[in-house]
This record gives structure tokens, sequence and C-alpha cells, in this order.
């Protein structure tokens, strides 16, 4: 170890919290630190040991940077409340898990932007290492703070305490950025921002000056639109190892990703807009990957991970392929997302696995208008078949995944909600199944470069109402429904498509002892509000009032792709119900990506017409 008397005291913190493991370090597959690289980085995961090292993200980028030659990473986690606790009293300072030197002795400090409410826990990673919090308090020895993730695309809430902060698939532009970095570590502080600047999908929020309008709408003055930034090559980027956790984690398996992006459409999901355009692997490379990675881990499980499995053009081909080897080795396939329709389930039925849990679909809405308007792209018809399909091929338990709080909603969209789940119950009863329905209902949250940027968030107290109401309507006893706390949901939605005023609310709720707020059991909802008051910030601004069409938004000097006026009018299509077809079927939705890099567009029909 590089510093004995750190991990000494980090040892001794252990005894006394619990889930010691997670700070244990020495996994099987974990790459000893290199002898006296030229540059150092540290990947921090802004949330618990077991959340981090199932983020398939993390371990690619890992796995792709400690194959760099002068480049050497190691990893670091928030502790949890009592683990910050003891290292506080004890004065340790967080360090990596594979070496324990301080996050303080890192050139670079590497952070996940996953999830809106772990904010937080980014500020006690970077107070316990010794970093200070806002970037215009460092100096030329501090490490430089960057970030990455989904939650790099509308970073201003937390862009303050960033020095450079990374747009689109870390692979595609690491390798330069560190490199860059690494040529220029003599440099000043403010030098090197510059330079990494100049690298494609690296932005700096210190080159962007921020004013706001009479009403507090943004209004930003950018020299250029920074780009996200895509790997158009998924052959080149699979892993060749992983790390087996020391503890037990969320997904315990391999997991290989088929292809990025998804040309479905739904009006809601941000996931399915930013990550355009679609991009597979071949059959062929992800046998060659599950190889390496069962020989690495010893792994007995393979899941083949994207936004929907089912929509890989070559899913039947990779199972055909995949089967001897791992039928061979005793090992199992499983697919996390299906989609709601008999072909999906035909290819889940017949892996072991996926029998052996529950089946989770995603009708999103409880009527049909309602799905059109959000472009699910679902029938009722799709509905009874899947349900029924579900249950012949075997499946006793199902979870039903909706929202509530969809724009143009109304109480007979609610009931709808419980009409499918009473049919589920039905149809499995009429089988002779046992057919237990779990239903999950999530306040609905309008994201940033989606065509609901616009609208309008149900508050807390309607929420609560129509949960309330839609648990109390529950009669049959083979139905289970709960729905997500509207506290949390309020917040998600504030920082959603919150701006810069928001970074001193964040820090004054982290000094008032915000922690893991995505965790129920640690969430205070009057910890927020007080911060809010104290800061002179109106929450309910951010996400409680719709949007006109030409308000500026803290998020437009980014470009993921897909264009402003492509949302406009998917939001204005909602309206009228009309659905926008999957792009892959031949009809291309003029998003921004035709004859950008789009393998998909240029046929059909110009809907941008319609």
């Amino acid at each position: 170890m590089f510093f004995d008397e750190w991990n000494d005291r980090r040892w001794e913190a252990m005894t006394s919290v619990k889930r010691p493991s997670r700070y244990a370090g020495g996994e099987w597959g974990d790459i000893s630190p290199k002898v006296d690289p030229s540059y150092r980085i540290c990947l921090c995961f802004p949330d618990v040991y077991e959340v981090g090292m199932s983020y398939l993200g993390y371990q690619l980028l890992y796995s792709m940077i400690k194959g760099l030659d002068r480049i050497d990473v190691e990893r670091a986690y928030c502790p949890w409340i009592d683990m910050e606790k003891e290292m506080r009293s004890r004065n340790i300072l967080l360090g990596s898990l594979e070496s324990d030197r301080p996050l303080s002795d890192f050139d670079a400090l590497g952070f996940t932007l996953q999830y809106e409410l772990s904010f937080t826990n980014i500020l006690t990673m970077l107070d316990l290492g010794g970093i200070p919090l806002k970037a215009c308090e460092r100096d030329d020895d501090i490490p430089l703070v960057i970030a990455g993730g989904p939650g790099a695309l509308a970073p201003e809430p937390i862009s303050e305490f960033f020095d450079l902060i990374c747009l689109g698939d870390g692979e595609e532009m690491l390798p330069s950025l560190l490199e860059s970095l690494a040529e220029s570590s003599g440099m000043s502080r403010d030098e090197r921002i510059r330079m990494a600047s100049d690298i494609p999908g690296v932005y700096a929020p210190s080159s962007i000056d921020w004013t706001y309008g009479e009403y507090g709408a943004v209004r930003l003055r950018a020299e250029r639109p920074f780009s996200r930034v895509i790997s158009s090559d998924m052959e080149s980027i699979c892993p060749d190892s992983a790390i087996v956790p020391s503890a037990s984690i969320l997904h315990d398996r391999i997991a290989v990703e088929v292809f990025r992006g998804c040309s479905r459409g739904c009006r809601f999901c941000q996931a399915g807009m930013v990550y355009r355009p679609i991009r597979e692997r071949s059959p062929e490379k992800v046998l060659e990957t599950v190889k390496k990675l069962a020989e690495a881990t010893g792994w007995e499980e393979v899941s083949l991970v994207s936004l929907a499995s089912c929509d890989y053009s070559r899913i039947g081909d990779a199972i055909e392929i995949l089967k001897p080897y791992l039928d061979a080795r005793g090992m199992k396939l499983s697919l996390p997302s299906l989609r709601m329709d008999n072909f999906a389930l035909s290819l889940a039925a017949g892996l072991d696995v996926m029998k052996k849990s529950g089946l989770t679909l995603a009708p999103e809405a409880g009527s049909q208008r309602l799905r059109d308007v959000i472009n699910k792209g679902v029938s009722e018809e799709d509905v009874e078949t899947t349900l029924k399909a579900a249950f012949e091929h075997g499946w006793n338990r199902m979870k039903l995944y909706f929202m509530m709080g969809l724009p143009t909603e109304t109480e007979e969209d609610l009931a709808g909600i419980l009409r499918i789940a009473d049919r589920a119950a039905k149809i499995g009863r009429s089988m002779k199944k046992r057919g237990q329905i779990s239903v999950s209902v999530a306040g609905f949250v309008p994201k940033p470069h989606t065509p609901f940027q616009w609208e309008a968030q149900d508050g807390i107290e309607t929420l609560r109402e129509k949960g309330r109401w839609l648990k109390g309507r529950v009669r049959d006893k083979k139905i289970s429904l709960r729905y997500h706390e509207p506290e949390q949901t309020f917040l998600e939605g504030v920082f959603a498509r919150g701006d810069r005023r928001l970074g001193d609310v964040i820090e004054r709720a982290w000094r008032l002892g915000a922690r893991f707020d995505g965790w129920t059991e640690t969430f205070d909802l009057s910890i927020w509000l007080r911060a809010f008051e104290e800061c002179s910030v109106d929450p309910e601004w951010y996400n409680q009032r719709e949007r006109s069409r030409d308000e500026g938004f803290p998020w437009d000097h980014i470009d993921v792709g897909v264009t402003r006026e492509f949302l406009w009018r998917e939001r204005c299509r909602s309206r009228e119900g009309l659905l926008t077809p999957d792009c892959r079927g031949g009809t291309c939705s003029v998003c921004g990506w035709q004859g950008r890099g789009c393998s998909w567009s240029g046929g059909g029909v110009d809907l941008a017409q319609n």
C-alpha cells in the first residue's frame, strides 16, 4: 500500500460500520496501480459500492484506462453515512479502493453523473477527499474534477463543482483527454482547462456566462455549442476483463452491451433521445466478449444489456451463437429489458433463468389514448396478448410499471392502470396460475432533451393523491401496488431542469445534512426546503410551470444530436395523439441525426412535413 497509515485507520473504522466489505477492496480482477505513471485519475462513483459496481459504464472505463500506457486509474465510492462519521471522527481522508491514495493526491477525479439525487454525495466525496467544493476555489495543486455520464448532458445545477464535463461516450473522448492532460501537467490550472476544452465533447463550465431574464428564464453567452461525442465502432470498445466485487451487488453477473441507442421515440424517455443513433455489436463480438469475461470472472449468468434488448436486430442470432458455449459451462442467459409483444416473450421463455424470476413489463400508461400521447407504441391488443402469453409461457409473477402525472392525464387514464392489473390477475386465475401481480407507479419527471421538456410537473400533493387513489382501489388480493415517494420525485424534477442558481442550494442542503437523497431511508425533504428558503430560490418555478416554446433552457448550449425543432414537433404530435413510428421501419423522423452517423435515416416519409 502507498499510504499505510491511512489504510490502518480505514481498517479500524471498518470494524464500527455496517457492511464493511464495501470498503475492503482487493477484489478478484482488480489491477494493481502502475508504478510511476505520467497521470493518475480516480473514477469516483457518487453512491455506495454495490450500486457503483453494478454500473456497466464504470467497469468499461476502468478497463479502457488501464489499457493506456502512461495513465493509471483507481476507484472510489461514496461512504455510507456511518462510515463518513467514522472517517471524520478519525480524520481519515477518502482514498481509492486500490491503494488508499487520498483523492487529493490524484491528478484528476472522474465522477459519473447518473442521477439527480446523488448530487450531495459528490460534495461528500470531494470534502472527505480534501478537495475544495467549487472549481473557482481550487489552485494549481488540486486535482482537476471531471464529470461524465447521462447527467452531464444537462449539468448546470452541479456545474460549478466541476472543472470539466465530458459529453457523450467516455470511451471515445477520455483517451485523448487524459493524454492531453498528461502532456499539459506543468501548465497552470486555467491553461490546462482551456486546452482540454478544445477537445470535442469536453465542456468547461467556466467558459459560459449566464444571465437571467425578468422572470428568471436563462440567457447564455456561449461562443459555440458543445456537442456530444459518440462511439461509432461498437466492436472496438469491448472490455477484456472485469472486477468481481467483494460484496454482494445489485447485478452480480456478466453484462454485455449488444447495442446503444433507441429509435422507438418514447416522448418521456431521455435515454431514448440522447443515446441516438443506434449502433450495434455483432453476435460474434458478443460471444468473444462473453468468453473473455467468463474466463476472467467465473460468473455463471450473462445479461445482454441495452435500452431494449429485444430491439437488437440480431438478437436471435446472438442467442443461437451463445447457447452452445453457455450450456457447456452451465451458464445462464438473461434479457433484462423486454418489449410488450409475443416475440420478446418467446425469446425470454427459452431462457431458464428468466423463467425462475418474475417477468417485468412496462405499459407506462393505463389507456390507449395516453400511450399514444407518449408514443409508447403499445396497443390494447398488445397488452392483452402479452399478458396471456406470459402465463402460457409459465410465468407466475409479474411486475407492471406505470407512470402517473403524464401530460394530458385524466382519471380515466389512471383507472386504466387498475384495469390492466385486474386483467392480468384474471388471466392468471383462468389459467390456474398463482398470478401474483406487482404494480409500481412512478411520478412523471419531465427531462431535458425530450419532447416533454416544456411540460409542468405534478406537485407533491397531487402525486400523493393520485397514488393513494390508485392504492385505495386495489381489490384483488393477487395485486399489490406501490407508488414512488412524491417528495423525491419533486426534488428530482427541480434538478432535472435546473440552472446554476441551484448550486448554492445543493451546497447548503449538504451542509445541513442532506445525504443519499435517492435512498428513502435517508431522504429528508425538510432539509431541502430550508435550503431553498435560505438561498431565496423557489423550487416550484423549476418544475411546476409549463414553458413557452421559445424559452431559453439551461441546456441549450449542449448539442446531443436531436434538434429542438424535432422535440417541439414531437410535443405537438403528442397533443394530437399521433404516433411517430420507429425509424428503423423505413420512415425517417428527421430527429437531427440524419446524415450525421445514423445508418437508419434517409428513407421513407419526412415526418417534418406531417
